[in-house]
C-alpha cells in the first residue's frame, strides 16, 4: 500500500452530513412558509413580483408567488412542488399546504433536539397523516349537486381575500353556473374537465363587468370587412384544413410554353375554389372556423355569399367551439355536410373600444358544454388576479361536485382535527406520541395565522377556539368578517374537503421525505474556488 491519500469524490464535490444537512433543509422549508403565510386567510397581505426585466406581478395565490420566486435550495423546491400538487389537484388550498409543512418541519426540529431519532419521528408523521384522513371523512358534510347556496358559499370562501373580493357575490354566481353546465354525469359519477372554460380577458371597465357567455369567445376577426357582421341562427362549419389550393408535398416544377396554357392552369384553380364555396354553401353552412388559412380569393368568395369566416382558430379553440355547438371537426371538403355542422343563435364580431382588434363571440348555444368567462378590468394587474381567484373558485367548486364532502373553514376544521389527533396520541405508548402532538400543534398553526394576519392576538383566539372545541362545539371557527368566533357552518364558511385530504397528505409526505436526509452532497460543476455560503454548497445557503 502507498501513502498516496485515498480520493472518494473530486474536491469540487461538498457534502453536508448528520444534524447540519437536517437543520439546513429545515430552514429551507421554514423561509418558504414564512413568504407565504401572510397571504393566508381574507385578511392577507399580497405580495408584488417583479421579474427581471420588469414584469410585475402582484398576488396573494401561494402557487403563483412560489412559481415566480427564483428558489435555488434543493430542499425549499422540494416544498414548492407541495403547492404545485395542490394546485394540479384542486386548485386551490397552496398556501396552507406550504404552512403545514414548513411547521411540521419546524416543529420535528424540537424533537431532534430531544434527541428523537429522525425515523421515529418520521413514523409518528405518517401514523398521524394515517389518522387525520379518517378523521376527516368523518367530519366532513355531504352535500347535492343542487345546493346551489352552498357551491356560492364555496366560491366566496375561496375568492375572500384575493383581488376578486369586491365582486365575489356575482363571480360566484358565474362560477356555479359554469361548473354546472359543463358537468357530465356517468354512472352517477361526475366528470368536470375545468379546460371547458375559456378564460377571455378584456382591459376597461371594471371587474364588475365579468360575465360569463353561454358559448365561445374568440379573440379573432372575420377574415374580410365585406363579412357580414352579424349572423343569426347561425350553421357553423369546424374545419382543420386549409382553404386553399393544395401545393404539392415535393419538388414540382409546372412547364408552361403558351398563354392558353396559362389561362388553363389559372381556371383550374378558380373552378376547384369555386366547388369548395359550392360545397360549404350547398351544406347550410354561414358560418366559418377554419384551424388553418384561408386563400385571399376564397375570403372574397365567401364574403360574396354572406358567409362568416375566421381563420387560425386553435385547437384547443376549435374543441371548444366544437362541444359548445355540438359540430364537429372535418378534415376534408367531402366530409362537410348538414349533419355536421354546430349551431348557435348568434355569431357577431365585436370590437372593444379602447383598442381596435375585434372578438368573434359565438352565443345562443343550446346546451352548451363549453363556456367562456369574459373577465374585465382596468389594469392587466388586476384582470390577471381576478383569473387566479376565478380559477380558485372553479377548483373549489368542480373539487365538491366531484366528491360532494364539505368542511367548516375558519379554521374550524384544523382545531377539530388537532384536539382528536392528541386523544390519538395518548393511545400510543412509544415515542411516536410525541410527533404525532407535534403535528396537532403544526394544524393550530393555520387558524393562528388566520388571526394573526387579520390584526387579532393569535394566543387568545387559538385558547378560545380550543375551550369551544373541547365543549363539542366542533364548527366552532373563526369569521374574520365580524371578528368572532362562531359556527362556520351555518356562517358560510366552508371548504372542499379535499383541500384538507391533500394538503395533509402532500405536506406529511414531503416532511417526511425531507427528515429522512442526512447527507446533502453538491458539485460546484467543475468550477473550483467558489465561494460557500455559510459552510454549504452554493446555492444551498441562500434562498435565493
Amino acid at each position: 500500500m502507498s501513502d498516496k491519500p485515498f480520493v472518494l469524490m473530486p474536491e469540487d464535490v461538498q457534502r453536508i452530513l448528520g444534524k447540519d444537512a437536517q437543520r439546513n433543509n429545515i430552514m429551507a422549508a421554514k423561509l418558504v412558509s414564512d413568504i407565504v403565510k401572510t397571504t393566508l386567510g381574507p385578511k392577507g397581505m399580497d405580495k408584488m413580483l417583479v421579474s427581471p426585466v420588469g414584469d410585475i406581478i402582484v398576488t396573494n395565490d401561494g402557487v403563483t408567488i412560489l412559481n415566480e420566486m427564483q428558489v435555488e435550495h434543493p430542499a425549499a423546491k422540494m416544498i414548492i412542488e407541495v403547492a404545485k400538487t395542490q394546485e394540479d389537484e384542486v386548485g386551490d388550498g397552496t398556501t396552507t399546504a406550504v404552512m403545514l409543512a414548513g411547521k411540521l418541519l419546524e416543529n420535528a426540529e424540537n424533537l431532534l433536539d430531544k434527541k428523537i431519532h429522525p425515523t421515529v419521528i418520521t413514523k409518528g408523521y405518517r401514523m398521524a397523516a394515517e389518522k387525520l384522513q379518517e378523521i376527516l371523512k368523518e367530519l366532513a358534510v355531504k352535500i347535492t349537486s343542487d345546493n346551489t347556496n352552498a357551491l356560492k358559499q364555496i366560491a366566496m370562501t375561496s375568492m375572500t381575500g384575493k383581488g376578486a373580493e369586491n365582486a365575489k357575490e356575482k363571480f360566484a354566481e358565474v362560477i356555479v353556473h359554469a361548473v354546472q353546465q359543463i358537468r357530465n354525469v356517468d354512472n352517477q359519477r361526475a366528470s368536470i374537465d375545468l379546460s371547458d372554460i375559456k378564460m377571455e380577458k378584456i382591459k376597461g371597465g371594471s371587474i364588475e363587468d365579468t360575465h360569463l357567455v353561454s358559448g365561445i369567445v374568440l379573440d379573432k376577426e372575420r377574415v374580410s370587412v365585406d363579412m357580414p357582421i352579424v349572423i343569426k341562427n347561425a350553421r357553423i362549419a369546424l374545419i382543420d384544413f386549409p382553404l386553399e389550393v393544395k401545393n404539392p408535398e415535393i419538388d414540382t416544377k409546372v412547364s408552361i410554353s403558351s398563354p392558353e396554357q396559362l389561362q388553363s392552369f389559372l381556371d383550374q384553380e378558380e373552378r376547384f375554389m369555386r366547388s369548395m364555396i359550392t360545397k360549404i354553401k350547398s351544406s347550410g353552412t354561414n358560418v366559418v372556423f377554419c384551424q388553418k388559412g384561408i386563400d385571399d380569393s376564397l375570403q372574397y368568395l365567401l364574403a360574396k355569399e354572406k358567409i362568416y369566416a375566421c381563420r387560425r382558430v386553435s385547437r384547443s379553440d376549435m374543441e371548444k367551439l366544437a362541444k359548445a355547438t355540438s359540430g364537429k371537426i372535418v378534415s376534408s371538403i367531402n366530409e362537410l355536410t348538414p349533419a355536421e355542422l354546430g349551431a348557435a343563435e348568434d355569431v357577431r364580431e365585436i370590437k372593444s373600444h379602447n383598442e381596435g382588434d375585434g372578438m368573434t363571440y359565438v352565443t345562443g348555444c343550446s346546451n352548451p358544454k363549453a363556456l367562456t368567462i369574459l373577465i374585465h378590468g382596468g389594469t392587466e394587474h388586476v384582470i390577471d388576479e381576478v383569473e387566479r381567484a376565478i380559477k380558485d373558485g372553479l377548483g373549489d367548486v368542480a373539487s365538491v361536485l366531484r366528491n360532494g364532502f364539505i368542511v367548516p373553514g375558519g379554521g374550524a376544521i384544523e382545531i377539530e382535527l388537532a384536539k382528536r389527533l392528541r386523544e390519538f396520541s395518548q393511545t400510543l405508548s412509544g415515542r411516536e406520541q410525541l410527533a404525532v402532538d407535534e403535528f396537532a400543534s403544526a394544524l393550530e398553526f393555520i387558524p393562528s395565522t388566520l388571526a394573526e394576519n387579520a390584526g387579532l392576538d393569535p394566543i387568545d383566539i387559538l385558547t378560545e377556539l380550543k375551550s369551544r372545541h373541547d365543549s363539542g362545539d366542533k364548527n366552532a371557527g373563526l369569521n374574520l368578517f365580524n371578528e368572532k368566533i362562531e359556527n362556520v357552518l351555518e356562517a358560510g364558511i366552508i371548504e372542499p374537503l379535499k383541500i384538507k385530504t391533500q394538503a395533509i397528505a402532500s405536506a406529511s409526505e414531503v416532511a417526511i421525505m425531507i427528515l429522512r436526509i442526512d447527507d446533502v452532497i453538491a458539485s460546484s460543476g467543475g468550477k473550483r474556488g467558489r465561494g460557500m455560503s455559510g459552510g454549504m454548497p452554493p446555492g444551498m445557503g441562500d434562498m435565493y
